[in-house]
């Protein structure tokens, strides 16, 4: 359903363009959620064991900037994760204020493990697209977050 906002066509066509944005984001977000969770994990979490298995260790202001989330975030999600024994926290002996995160042998295990499962749930809800389709709307998505920097 599109809006039914009565104002100037640009408006109903970028009010109706983002509902049908933030309904798609949602019904898909929606199912990940909900399977990441019966792995014991939340998309934070799950971001953070992906950049650190696919990029490597990196300090913990780098990795905030990487997955676009706060610091003071990124502190409870890694809390979180260190308690559970999935990474490591260490502070930089050249560089106090600098402190590096990387995964643990648990914690690799556990991306290892429910990475392939998570990657072939997306590629299997994006599949109502075909692949034109799909890279199409990751160049959409780009220009659209570009232009709203």
């Amino acid at each position: 359903m599109g809006t039914k906002h009565r104002g100037p066509p640009e408006e109903r066509r970028a009010l109706d363009a983002y509902v049908k944005f933030v309904r798609a984001y949602d019904t898909v977000d929606s199912r990940l959620r909900s399977a990441l969770r019966e792995e014991g994990l939340t998309v934070s979490q799950l971001g953070v064991l992906e950049a650190l298995m696919h990029i490597g260790p990196m300090v913990q202001s780098e990795l905030a900037e990487k997955l676009l989330t706060s610091p003071s975030n990124l502190t409870t999600v890694l809390d979180n994760l260190e308690r559970d024994g999935m990474v490591r926290r260490q502070r930089s002996t050249e560089d106090r204020r600098q402190v590096e995160v990387s995964l643990t042998s648990d914690g690799r295990e556990l991306i290892e493990d429910v990475f392939p499962s998570h990657a072939g749930r997306i590629t299997r809800l994006f599949g109502a697209l075909d692949p034109e389709e799909q890279e199409e709307l990751g160049r959409l998505c780009r220009k659209l977050g570009r232009g709203a920097g």
